[in-house]
């Protein structure tokens, strides 16, 4: 073989070191070079969009201009790609920055007391969601889209891992399933320990675990709730690796496989967090029927601005699902246990500390979502105050440790769960011209349309281009509403005083025997809709009555209060809580099954969904089978049906025509075991159906959104005259009953 490569010369003596001394000066020049063409043009772009935002323009300029823009946005949308997106963002920063700094040049000039609380209060508000705008689309503009490392080397080389499975008042029907799934993961044997952490220190739990052979640890106290528990356990177990799991989240055989590859190449990496994904319904998607229909309220956040995250080394560790290095995590102190979101605060803990964060978008376990309303607010409650927490007591736009994008990453999702005073401020603002006459602009109708019609519309579009898969156009809205006036109170008490409260847990499980409408909760929601359903008759009777000159001015307040009414409709209909019979929800999914009669006949057919207690699938045409008729089921590990089997004795509990559904005989640990490695656990079970959902288009989803708060006025009318007030008052009380005085695990 030739070798046509050219040697280099060698040059020794002064001329090496004059050499040497020229090319560092050249690369120094050039860095200097690229880092000034960097900064002259970000300051050339400054400069412009400053121009742009300020130039003053009269009425008829400024039409022009917006619809300039707006066919520009709508042409741009329709192109793909990323490069697009920054497109639509720098418009929609134009429009919305141009909104802004004609809003406080020229529309503060108020009057009295009455416009100038009213206007000012309107303005805070507009600011909040104009910085949340701005920090979003820096997280969300270009999301990194990871990809698995494939693991190398010999499996016997591969680190050890501690399976970590924290729990406190969880049913073991529930829990068992993340241990048995835990145990199937494909994983060297030797290198895999699961820990039950339980701080409810149960006996059937020990019992149960010492069957099964996993590790159970207990300790003689509560402090420091789930972070304590960790931490307790962190102190007596020695894996290079730590893999956690929420006690209902269930993972697949696959997590270590999928997840470790990056540890091994990344050696700063000090955690790896997936997607929460949820088999079950969460209160809106219940009570709403939009399950797998309209993407749910975490779908964003795990779809999206995670994967954004990552791309400024910021991703959050969310407490499960997820795996960590055990030297990094030991040298930041363990589990973070100031705040009440222990698992965000831990984050920015090793960020702080100089390691990386990674995510990768690829469903890899699954649990359960609240079940009803109460239990989903209290939740959220923790979640708002805990992000308050640290931004009070951690600030990440304070402190050394942070690049600019971990910063703004990081302050986002803290700043997000501030939206309750501005989201009630939004749903009520029209009612202050129309209930009280206060001029909060300090402009003319027109003028108002010409600013506020841009800026709204090219933020709905950017992010309905942006978001498309994981979050439909206006449920951002309904699902601020149904909150806002919950997380108020614990995120402003938690700036004022971080300490107060303590930890809840979050009940899972359970059945709703009958449907109700919860009153209690719903209390704010129906005082906001009477409050805008007042106001729109007094924009009905101005523009009757009213003097001419301001029916434009009345007819823009009186659009903004309808569309308050929608929102606030379809947050009346979330209150509408409907019937769960099931006390575990059954998983949708097609996997090949061999049903066997008494008699010896075989069938191959499909199922149609599954839980731990049976079976429902469609037979071929032509066979049949009767309720209470034995049969014999078997499910396979692999969508073959020469892969690995497990037999299942069943009876079946209907049968409607090719339908049936079939209860499994009691199971032995072996067999249930067995059927989890078979359903829950699979490798392909949840990714399947992620991001899979219709994309968002504006128009449908106001119709979507409008449809529903239509069902909810219907809810609350049927509500009003039912005759079981006692049923619907009692049912929602316990839940939030537990914020914020809880301190358990």
């Amino acid at each position: 073989m030739t070798d046509n490569t050219t040697p280099t010369p060698r040059v020794t003596g002064r001329a090496e070191v004059r050499l040497n001394a020229w090319l560092t000066r050249f690369h120094q020049l050039r860095g200097i070079a690229r880092w000034s063409l960097i900064l002259g043009s970000t300051a050339i772009a400054a400069l412009l969009l400053v121009s742009i935002v300020s130039a003053p323009l009269d009425l008829y300029t400024q039409c022009l201009f917006a619809a300039l823009c707006f066919f520009s946005a709508l042409f741009i949308k329709r192109l793909p790609g990323r490069l697009p997106v920054l497109g639509l963002i720098m418009l929609s920063l134009v429009a919305s920055l141009r909104y802004t700094y004609w809003r406080l040049t020229d529309t503060l000039g108020f009057e009295g007391w009455l416009d100038t609380v009213f206007g000012y209060g309107l303005m805070a508000a507009e600011i909040y969601a104009l910085v949340v705008l701005l920090f979003g689309y820096v997280q969300t503009a270009w999301p990194l889209r990871r990809q698995p490392v494939l693991l190398a080397g010999d499996p016997s080389e591969w680190p050890t891992v501690d399976v970590f499975i924290p729990t406190y008042n969880e049913a073991l029907n529930i829990v068992k399933l993340s241990i048995f799934a835990a145990q199937a993961m494909d994983w060297p044997k030797d290198k895999l320990r699961i820990h039950v952490l339980d701080d409810g220190r149960r006996d059937d739990f020990k019992r149960f675990c010492q069957a099964i052979g996993v590790n159970y640890i207990t300790r003689d106290n509560n402090d420091h709730a789930k972070a304590g528990n960790l931490n307790a356990a962190l102190k007596i177990t020695d894996g290079e690796y730590i893999a956690m799991f929420d006690a209902d989240h269930v993972p697949t055989r696959s997590f270590l496989q999928i997840g470790m590859g990056w540890f091994l190449k990344d050696e700063q990496l000090a955690m790896l967090q997936t997607p929460h994904f949820f088999f079950s319904p969460d209160p809106f998607e219940k009570n709403l029927n939009t399950f797998r229909a309209v993407p749910n309220e975490g779908e964003l956040f795990y779809g999206l601005v995670q994967d954004g995250n990552d791309l400024w080394n910021a991703t959050f560790f969310c407490g499960s699902c997820a795996i960590l290095r055990r030297k990094p995590l030991e040298e930041v102190g363990g589990v973070a246990v100031e705040t009440v979101t222990e698992d965000a605060h831990t984050a920015l803990k090793l960020n702080r500390a100089g390691y990386n964060t990674a995510y990768l978008a690829i469903p890899q376990a699954a649990g359960l979502a609240t079940e009803s309303l109460s239990r989903h607010i209290s939740q959220r409650i923790r979640w708002a105050r805990g992000m308050a927490q640290i931004f009070r007591l951690d600030n990440p736009l304070m402190g050394k440790g942070l690049k600019l994008g971990q910063r703004v990453c990081y302050a986002n999702a803290m700043l997000h769960f501030f939206y309750g005073l501005p989201r009630l401020v939004f749903l009520t603002a029209p009612l202050a011209y129309l209930i009280f006459g206060a001029q909060i602009f300090h402009a003319s109708a027109l003028m108002i349309t010409a600013y506020a019609l841009p800026h709204l519309f090219h933020s709905n579009l950017t992010n309905s281009k942006i978001q498309g898969r994981f979050r439909h156009s206006f449920w951002n809205e309904v699902y601020e509403t149904v909150l806002a006036w919950y997380i108020m109170p614990p995120v402003l008490m938690a700036l004022v005083k971080p300490s107060f409260g303590g930890f809840n847990v979050t009940d899972k499980g359970g059945i709703i025997a009958e449907e109700y409408f919860a009153w209690k909760l719903a209390r704010p929601y129906i005082v906001l809709l009477v409050l805008n359903l007042v106001g729109l008759g007094f924009a009905v009777h101005q523009l009757v009555w009213g003097a001419p000159d301001t029916a434009i001015t009345v007819i823009i307040n009186g659009t903004w209060t309808l569309y308050n009414l929608i929102i606030i409709s379809a947050a009346v209909a979330v209150a509408s809580e409907t019937r769960q019979v099931r006390a575990e929800p059954r998983v949708r999914a097609e996997l090949p099954v061999r049903v066997q009669w008494p008699d010896g006949t075989r069938v191959i057919c499909t199922t149609q969904d599954f839980s731990q207690h049976g079976l429902g699938f469609k037979l071929p045409v032509g066979t049949s089978a009767q309720a209470g008729e034995r049969l014999r089921v078997t499910l396979f590990r692999n969508s073959s049906t020469r892969s690995t089997e497990a037999d299942f004795d069943t009876t079946v509990a209907f049968s409607r025509e090719q339908y049936v559904g079939v209860r499994f005989d009691p199971l032995t640990l072996r067999q249930q075991s067995d059927l989890v490695r078979m359903t829950f656990s699979r490798a392909d079970t949840w990714a399947a159906s992620w991001g899979a959902g219709k994309l968002d288009t504006p128009l449908s989803a106001l119709r979507e959104v409008t449809g529903i708060g239509l069902l909810g006025l219907a809810a609350l009318l049927k509500a009003l005259v039912s005759s079981k007030p006692a049923l619907t008052r009692t049912r929602t009380a316990p839940a939030l009953a537990l914020e914020p005085t809880l301190d358990k695990s």
